[in-house]
C-alpha cells in the first residue's frame, strides 16, 4: 500500500483483495513507522478519505459508436478493461473520482494526466454517461 501512488512512499501492505458486487475491497494493514502512522492517523480522522488502485490493463472491448458491450452494460464508443491486474493501492489526497477508488492505469501513471487526448476524455464522459444510465460501473 502506497500514499499518492509513490512507490518510495510505503505506507503498509494488503492482506487480503476481493471483488464484491462489481467492487473492489481490500483489508490493508498500515506499518508501526512514523511515516506511516501520520497517513494512518489522517485516515482514521477522515482527513484522507481517497483511495485508488494502480493497474495494468491485460485485455479490451472496443465497443463501437452506438454499439452494446458483450455483456450489454455499456453503448460506445467506450474501451472496457475485461482483464486487468492490480499492482498496488494508494491512500490519496485528491482521488480521481471521490466516490470510488479510481484505478489507474501503469502508461497513464508514467506519462501523466498531460499526455491524454481529447478523445480520452470524450470516451470518459461516455462512461459516465453509462454509469449514470445502468447504475453502476
Amino acid at each position: 500500500m502506497l500514499y499518492n501512488h509513490n512507490r518510495d512512499k510505503v505506507i503498509g501492505k494488503i492482506n487480503k483483495a476481493w471483488i464484491e458486487d462489481n467492487r473492489g475491497m481490500a483489508e490493508v494493514e498500515f506499518d508501526s513507522d512514523d511515516e506511516s502512522e501520520v497517513i494512518y492517523q489522517k485516515v482514521s480522522s477522515g482527513t484522507l478519505k481517497g483511495v485508488s488502485v494502480g493497474y495494468q490493463i491485460d485485455s479490451w472491448e472496443e465497443v463501437m459508436p452506438n454499439k452494446q458491450s458483450a455483456d450489454g452494460r455499456f453503448t460506445g464508443p467506450c474501451d472496457i478493461a475485461r482483464k486487468w491486474t492490480p499492482y498496488e493501492i494508494s491512500i490519496v489526497s485528491v482521488p480521481a473520482d471521490p466516490t470510488v477508488g479510481v484505478g489507474r492505469e501503469l502508461e497513464e501513471a508514467e506519462q501523466g494526466t498531460q499526455s491524454r487526448s481529447l478523445d480520452w476524455f470524450e470516451r470518459q464522459l461516455q462512461i459516465n454517461h453509462n454509469t449514470i444510465k445502468g447504475g453502476k460501473q
